[in-house]
C-alpha cells in the first residue's frame, strides 16, 4: 500500500506558476501509475494528468495541455505537476493518486490510493 502526501499549493495571480509535489512511501511507489486530479467547490473530481510507472508515457486533460507538465522521480518516490500560465478556472483542490493499472486511465475508479489534497487558488 502506498501513502501519498501533496504539497506546493497556494495562492498565485493569473499567469503565474506553481509546482505541486506528491511524496509517496518507499518501495511500492515505482510500480504505480500516478495521476493528478482536481476538484472545485460543488463540482466533480476531474482528471488533470497522469504518468506511467517509467515516466515514458503521459496524458493530459485538454484544459491543461500545453500549460501543465507531469513528471516523476522514482528515486525520490515523488511525482510533480508543474503548472504554468495559470487561470482562475484552475482553482481547485488538487489530489495525487496512485493506481496499479499498467495503462493510463482518466477515471477516478482506476486509482486506489489518494493523498489528502492541496489547495490551489488563482486570483484574476
Amino acid at each position: 500500500q502506498v501513502q501519498l502526501v501533496e504539497s506546493g499549493g497556494g495562492l498565485v495571480q493569473a499567469g503565474g506558476s506553481l509546482r505541486l509535489s506528491c511524496a509517496g512511501s518507499e518501495r511500492p511507489f515505482p510500480r504505480y501509475t500516478m495521476a493528478w486530479f482536481r476538484q472545485a467547490p460543488g463540482k466533480e473530481r476531474d482528471f488533470v494528468a497522469a504518468i506511467n510507472w517509467s515516466g515514458g508515457s503521459t496524458y493530459y486533460a485538454d484544459s491543461v495541455k500545453g500549460r501543465f507538465t507531469i513528471s516523476r522521480d522514482n528515486g525520490r518516490y515523488t511525482v510533480y505537476l508543474q503548472m504554468n500560465s495559470l487561470k482562475p478556472e484552475d482553482t481547485a483542490v488538487y489530489y495525487c493518486a496512485a493506481g496499479t493499472a499498467s495503462v493510463i486511465d482518466v477515471r477516478t475508479t482506476a486509482y486506489g490510493f489518494w493523498g489528502q489534497g492541496t489547495q490551489v487558488t488563482i486570483s484574476s
